[in-house]
């Protein structure tokens, strides 16, 4: 899943690029970190903000993938967080695709 590898790489750009320009993004540890987004970005500059921010602080987080199931319009990505020093952390994340890119990601995680 090229998400997931771009994810892994930290390769910013190439992340983005499989997004659409108004694209929203939900995720409970932005929730966490940034209270003031009620957990919600929207646009690519705010989620290229959001994600190398991530990737400064986290240099070796990583995405182990659980399960993928997919239809033409949604994905959904069961994956495992995995940061060293932390206990792993089960994941889901929806992705909702439109025109070939990712209208929205929302994270669910317990």
């Amino acid at each position: 899943m090229a998400w997931l590898e771009a994810f892994n790489r930290h390769e910013l750009e190439v992340l983005l690029a499989l997004y659409a320009d108004d694209c929203v993004h939900t995720s409970p540890k932005l929730r966490d970190r940034r209270p003031e987004t009620k957990g919600l970005v929207a646009g690519k500059a705010a989620l290229r903000e959001w994600w190398h921010d991530a990737f400064e602080r986290l240099p070796r987080l990583h995405y182990e993938k659980v399960a993928v199931t997919a239809s033409p319009s949604r994905v959904v990505l069961e994956y495992l967080r995995q940061n060293p020093g932390e206990a792993d952390l089960a994941v889901a994340e929806v992705f909702e695709v439109r025109d070939g890119r990712i209208a929205a990601s929302h994270v669910y995680h317990g």
